[in-house]
């Protein structure tokens, strides 16, 4: 030892080694967990960037109305709160239909949208049941509560690490969120007020079927085909129809759109063997293939090198303190 830190190889490797942050090039392509290519927002003009975010108002107005009929529901105004919830499933389906329309379908505005539906589908619906069976049935309106919230983030999380943009559109896989908010808020505007007795377990039982169906993988039709421009023959009038029902009747109205809604899926099952025949395969849902993995497995010694490598010939610089552990 000469007390030359250059003899040191250690010293020597960190001193050669400045401090640098982290930085891409362009030539790192980015991409989605699908493959798809992304695009960042700072590369579009204004007049694209404003496009791409205009689903991202009607996803907020979804959030912003859940979240009031949070509020609403513990203030006792159960109407109310339910009429929000309503709300907040067309705005959801207005920030999909406006996402494709402009092509604007990002990865921020899928994340945005779960979170949104968890305020709006999960939470809110949780809530209007706990609130409305409380005062007869403070245990079972607890335990239909949180049985209806783990259920919907369940939906959420796994509808995210499941998307495939090679599957059928048509269909979901298990009940979608606003279609299992709408039986709850059906219920609670053909009810009105809480009632004592046994009468408040019905709520608590309108919410926790939906609930199960939404953690199922029974698949249900999206309807998405509607919103077509091909379909407005029959989109528009049934439209109209729904609103006149909704303004006049609204408990009747919505309790026949929710309950027939969930019913599809068992007459679906039904029926499919006479669909099949009658009016060919596209008629039925299609047979579900199994999707990979989402857990991701350990990284190993030779990966880490191999990642070292690219970030090496990409010019991707990380600094010391940041490097992955190898223990």
């Amino acid at each position: 030892m000469n007390g030359d830190p250059a003899g040191d190889p250690a010293l020597s490797d960190g001193a050669d080694r400045p401090r640098r942050r982290d930085r891409v090039t362009r030539r790192i392509r980015l991409v989605s967990a699908t493959g798809a290519r992304v695009i960042p927002l700072d590369r579009l003009n204004p007049r694209v960037r404003a496009r791409a975010t205009l689903p991202s108002l009607f996803t907020l107005g979804n959030m912003l109305c859940g979240f009031s009929a949070v509020l609403l529901s513990f203030q006792g105004h159960f109407r109310a709160a339910a009429v929000l919830v309503g709300v907040s499933i067309v705005l959801d389906i207005c920030d999909g239909a406006v996402a494709r329309a402009v092509g604007a379908i990002t990865p921020f505005g899928l994340q945005f949208d779960s979170l949104a539906d968890l305020i709006s589908f999960g939470i809110a619906p949780a809530v209007l049941v706990y609130t409305w069976a409380l005062p007869a049935h403070p245990v079972w309106a607890w335990a239909g509560a949180m049985f209806w919230l783990a259920c919907a983030a369940y939906r959420l999380a796994r509808f995210n690490v499941t998307i495939d943009p090679l599957a059928d559109k048509r269909y979901f896989v298990g009940l979608a969120s606003p279609g299992a908010a709408g039986v709850v808020i059906a219920t609670v505007m053909a009810i009105g007020e809480p009632l004592y007795d046994w009468a408040p377990l019905l709520p608590i039982a309108a919410g926790v079927v939906p609930a199960a169906l939404m953690a199922s993988s029974f698949r249900f039709r999206s309807f998405r085909d509607l919103l077509s421009p091909r379909h407005l023959r029959i989109s528009v009038p049934l439209a109209v129809l729904i609103v006149v029902g909704l303004v006049f009747v609204p408990g009747i109205t919505g309790m026949v759109i929710a309950y027939g809604y969930v019913l599809t899926c068992p007459l679906g099952w039904v029926t499919a063997p006479l669909r099949r025949r009658w009016f060919g395969p596209d008629a039925v849902a299609p047979p579900r293939t199994r999707l990979p993995s989402v857990i991701m497995p350990p990284e190993t010694d030779q990966e880490l090198d191999d990642l070292d490598d690219l970030a090496d010939d990409d010019e991707i610089e990380v600094d010391e303190d940041d490097e992955p552990s190898r223990g």
